[in-house]
């Protein structure tokens, strides 16, 4: 078997062009590799999600909804790694780490691994630098109208009615083999 393959777009340049705003980690940096601490339990990592924090965002912003998302798994359509939904527009920084439970109802929906919560960073062994795209969405609704059950998916198709910007990070994680 051969992991060979066109790199994938990123998803986000295919969706209607909205706002930006800051975005910034103390953990992760865009085309840097991430720490181990942030990987997977299944590839030797810590599965924390990295301090993230956000600022300028649109002045009617009602909530956050933050996301990570693999675009370069080899899966055809990425991995969804968080969606962390319903942050009250109060917050502007997750804590290394965070626990939502602090969060004020914000809840987390099913990872691809299948939990809720983040999951960290597991490529296959030997392939190539994999991208994370960490997204913080402003949205002009205090919260989105999905239960937990919801999928990342289900999650993404009510942000495309209600994001009114988003703001982007993009680490890499490879396990080399």
């Amino acid at each position: 078997m051969t992991l060979e393959r066109p790199i994938a777009p990123d998803p986000y340049e295919l969706l209607p062009t909205v706002p930006s705003f800051t975005l910034t980690s103390d953990d992760v940096a865009n085309g840097e590799p991430m720490d181990e601490r942030y990987a997977h339990g299944s590839v030797g990592g810590g599965n924390i999600s990295p301090h993230l924090a956000w600022s300028d965002f649109p002045a009617g912003t009602k909530s956050f909804v933050v996301t990570c998302l693999d675009p370069d798994a080899p899966t055809g359509n990425g991995f969804w790694h968080w969606s962390l939904v319903n942050v009250p527009v109060s917050v502007t920084e997750l804590p290394r780490g965070v626990e939502e439970s602090d969060l004020g109802g914000a809840f987390s929906v099913r990872n691809d691994y299948g939990d809720t919560g983040y999951g960290g960073a597991a490529p296959p062994a030997g392939d190539r630098p994999h991208r994370y795209v960490f997204v913080v969405h402003a949205v002009d609704v205090d919260r989105l109208d999905v239960p937990p059950s919801a999928s990342p998916a289900a999650v993404g198709f009510n942000l495309a009615f209600h994001t009114l910007a988003r703001a982007v990070i993009r680490p890499t994680y490879q396990v080399k083999e």
